[in-house]
């Protein structure tokens, strides 16, 4: 146990204890959880808060260790019970003047209806019966203590919910009333015996009477709901660990169903859909918390709340107003009016939009309440997705058919095609298309970037749909195993439903929504601005997001570049923030018709001079690509990736494909088929790829060097900048790169002196490799700059191939706590990180003028970015439109963790 107590009543001195967390390097939501920390805060602040206590998340992580209460845990308890029951003048279990509490949990990250709560917490008959007497209001009692057993016999004891409510449905049916405050007080008490019956058939004994017994009880069911299912599936799909706990709130009841001068209510003190100023939220008069959150009855708008109790609205307008200049945020609050008088239940910061976040960010700076630095840390970067991809119309969106992996995110609707040509052809004449596959692979790069989204049966978040889904700015959903898939009959089946190919499907790569049907899409406002099709005026979104990003921009020290193939995603990413290219892929340049057929050839050379000759016919196609690309990012850096998949993957594998490479090679399909054969490799990522390409058919680089020293020499004679840095990827032994990078240099100085232009060029290698890391110092001392590829490194360090395991096991292993997410998803500090840091360390120190970088897909994703930023990375790149996200991320790491 940790040397504090386990029990905090809400009015002890929250500075005192904050003063000595900080010293363990914690804070108040650490120890009492969120809604702990702010109840004990509010008190302290002369809030109305219903008095009560929070034990603390170090017991829940005692208790789920363990299996059972600390020892010493009920004498702490009952002794903070007997303060509460001071404090507040009842006694718990005492008829003659009662208290009752609530038990709920609360951990440090905000987790809406996740855990479980029980309410009215030491009703038993003979409390009820003197409450009768004290309050004279029989109905009230009796409706409370109905509630409870419910409550307890659910969240406690398991016996479904639905067994209790039945017991109400059938006296309402007796008194021919349909709404639930319609049942008479006669009623109620003949719905408790019922309950208590349910109680006792299902569990073979009486409903407890003991409060001591309920509390102790409830206690055990909040601490145990911390790992039921729906709070696991939360915690990993928002990236909270599993291993923090929750506290347990032991508040005193307040009523709000003790008539017409009473009720309930949840609210926003800002709209969180929009980021209005204005109070949002619903109230129901006569009812409980329960009744809100349930959806048992409608409630009203706030506002009317306004008109039947104006001073009671204005005070608590006034208290949402001090919330808001205490936590510098927008609050989410429950809140109850007892008799007419208000308690504040709960407070948190509000969940929003990312439309809302980014104009409360921007307001709240421009009302004074909070500096540009507070602002940037309002706003979660993966939340700027939803400004960025394409939105379906939220009213008109259907139900989802079945869920896969979101790989990518954005909206796309359109028609089913099964392959890559088809989907070429059917974009051709103007249709929008779906490419559905049991999995992509780079021949179907065309078809992807047809399609208007990507649906795949196998794969996960690092497969190559996704990948290259991200890197296109491509909604793609994958791992999508509901799907039963018949390329021959062009169709497929998703639990029942039949779709064939031309039927429309829509997809939804932020949630793995997979809909039937054509669902309208659009660009965000902020994309159609940036490309011109909407004038910046038009856009709110547009306008607060330019206010926005560059206080980010003014605060990061890394800087952040983007992945990049084509002149379009690089203008795009530069006009999103991004500093240059970080990573350009050339094998994807390859694979237009007429380029294709010409690589195979080369593939297919039977002499090493032919084969150089074909590589040079495929010169003028790479030197349009890099003068594109180059010229797009005029004056900013861009490192190209010379070729990196092995061979065999750029060889045809139907028949069509097979007889046309036959006719450009002059040779027979048979022979086609047998070359293929003999490149196949049973683990190409281990195979003969990258660097290795470069050492064994070194025509193939000194042509893409050619290419890009020919396009920036030609852009220098036109005046632009181009600053273009050769990357040699998959380098693991310092041989590997001296041999390259000789010949690479000796090229691009023949250019430059055929030319008459010098060009600045530094040339690299991308760190993939274990190896690499290890012996960092060696290939630093030639290297100009290192790019860590962590899709490749997370493979090679865990041994895992990531097409394969996402699908397989990793689920299993998130489950069962062997990790806490995919090491695809998010960089594994303690083994890729670690390997990470040797290189950097090994490679400043023998290079101390050595940029370096990430391109891998973890350069978007924000824990990553944090962690390069702790490294002391130069950059990050990822897909043009996870810039901003990038951005964003390494401006709040700077702020919570200054270099």
């Amino acid at each position: 146990m940790s040397g504090f107590k386990r029990c905090y009543l809400y009015n002890e001195d929250m500075d005192a204890l904050s003063t000595t967390l900080e010293t363990e390097g914690r804070g108040l939501k650490d120890l009492l959880g969120g809604k702990g920390s702010n109840l004990c805060l509010m008190t302290n602040a002369g809030i109305p808060v219903p008095p009560g206590f929070t034990i603390t998340t170090d017991t829940c992580i005692e208790f789920v260790n363990t299996g059972k209460l600390p020892e010493g845990l009920e004498e702490e308890v009952m002794q903070t019970i007997r303060a509460l029951e001071e404090w507040v003048g009842k006694g718990l279990g005492n008829p003659a003047n009662s208290l009752l509490v609530s038990v709920r949990s609360g951990s440090k990250f905000s987790m809406p209806g996740m855990m479980d709560t029980v309410l009215n917490l030491g009703l038993n008959d003979e409390v009820a019966a003197a409450m009768v007497e004290l309050m004279g209001d029989e109905r009230f009692v009796w409706d409370a203590y109905r509630r409870f057993i419910m409550m307890f016999g659910d969240v406690v004891r398991g016996v479904d919910r639905e067994h209790f409510e039945e017991c109400l449905t059938n006296v309402k049916q007796e008194e021919g009333v349909t709404n639930d405050v319609d049942v008479s007080a006669e009623g109620l008490r003949k719905v408790v015996a019922m309950e208590k019956e349910v109680y006792k058939q299902h569990l073979g004994e009486d409903f407890p009477t003991d409060p001591g017994q309920q509390l102790f009880a409830s206690i055990e069911a909040v601490f145990s709901s911390w790992d039921n299912d729906r709070a696991i599936a939360y915690r990993e799909l928002n990236g909270i660990s599993h291993d923090i706990g929750t506290a347990v709130n032991v508040q005193t009841m307040v009523f709000g169903n003790l008539g017409a001068d009473s009720g309930t209510g949840v609210a926003f003190t800002r709209d969180p859909a929009t980021g209005e100023k204005q109070i949002y939220g619903d109230y129901l008069f006569n009812a409980q918390g329960e009744d809100v959150v349930a959806g048992t009855r409608t409630p009203v708008p706030i506002a009317e709340l306004e008109e039947q109790m104006p001073e009671i609205y204005e005070e608590f307008a006034a208290i949402c107003e001090k919330l808001e200049k205490f936590y510098h945020d927008m609050e989410d609050v429950e809140f109850t009016v007892e008799q007419g008088k208000l308690w504040m239940l709960q407070t948190r910061d509000g969940k929003r939009t990312a439309r809302a976040a980014i104009k409360i960010a921007v307001d709240m700076v421009e009302e004074g309440l909070i500096t540009q630095q507070e602002a940037v840390m309002l706003v979660e970067p993966d939340q700027l997705d939803q400004v960025l991809h394409r939105q379906f119309d939220s009213g008109a969106k259907p139900a989802a058919v079945a869920t896969g992996v979101a790989a990518s995110p954005g909206a796309a609707a359109g028609q089913v095609v099964f392959s890559s040509e088809e989907a070429v052809q059917w974009a051709g004449q103007g249709q929008r298309v779906v490419l559905v596959r049991h999995e992509t692979s780079p021949d179907d790069i065309r078809g992807m970037a047809a399609a208007q989204g990507i649906l795949t049966v196998l794969g996960g978040k690092t497969s190559h749909a996704a990948v290259v889904g991200r890197q296109m700015g491509k909604p793609c959903v994958v791992g999508c195993g509901a799907i039963e898939l018949n390329y021959d009959q062009k169709q497929f089946d998703v639990n029942g439903n039949l779709v064939k190919e031309g039927d429309y499907v829509s997809i939804d790569g932020t949630t793995g929504e997979v809909m039937l049907g054509d669902v309208a899409t659009t660009d965000s406002d902020i994309i159609q601005v940036l490309r011109g099709t909407m004038a910046p005026e038009e856009s709110e979104d547009y306008q607060y997001f330019t206010k926005f990003m560059p206080w980010a921009d003014e605060v990061r020290v890394m800087g952040v570049r983007t992945n990049a193939d084509t002149p379009e995603d690089s203008t795009l990413a530069r006009n999103l923030g991004a500093a240059g290219i970080g990573l350009t892929r050339t094998e994807h340049m390859f694979f237009g018709e007429d380029r294709l057929l010409n690589f195979q050839k080369m593939i297919l050379s039977d002499s090493e001079e032919d084969m150089t000759e074909v590589a040079n016919a495929l010169l003028p196609y790479q030197r349009e690509d890099f003068y594109g690309i180059l010229k797009a990012m005029d004056g900013l850096p861009v490192i190209i990736r010379l070729l990196d998949p092995p061979l065999h993957e750029f060889l045809p594998k139907d028949q069509a494909g097979i007889e046309a490479a036959a006719e450009i090679s002059g040779k027979t399909p048979e022979q086609i088929r047998d070359i293929a054969v003999n490149l196949h490799e049973l683990n190409p990522m281990l195979g003969h790829r990258g660097c290795r390409l470069g050492i064994t058919f070194p025509m193939i680089y000194k042509m893409q060097v050619r290419a890009i020293f020919e396009a920036a020499c030609q852009l220098k004679k036109e005046g632009y900048a181009p600053v273009p840095e050769v990357m040699i990827p998959l380098v693991g032994i310092l041989g590997e790169l001296e041999i390259t990078k000789a010949y690479s240099e000796e090229v691009a100085q023949q250019v430059m002196d055929e030319q008459g232009v010098e060009v600045e060029c530094i040339i690299g290698t991308m760190i993939e490799i274990p190896r690499a890391c290890l012996v960092a110092d060696d290939i630093a001392r030639i290297a100009e700059f290192f790019s860590f590829g962590t899709n490749d490194l997370t493979q090679m360090a865990f041994g895992f191939s990531r097409d394969d395991v996402e699908g397989k096991f990793i689920p299993a292993y998130i489950a069962q706590r062997i990790i806490e997410v995919s090491p695809f998803e998010s960089i594994d500090r303690d083994g890729v990180g670690e390997l990470m840091r040797m290189a950097v360390e090994k490679g400043r120190e023998a290079n101390p003028d050595l940029e370096l970088g990430i391109c891998g897909e973890h350069g978007g994703e924000p824990r990553s970015v944090a962690f390069c930023h702790e490294i002391g990375l130069d950059y990050v790149s990822c897909a043009p439109l996870r810039v901003p996200i990038a951005r964003l991320a390494a401006a709040q790491a700077q702020l919570q963790n200054p270099r």
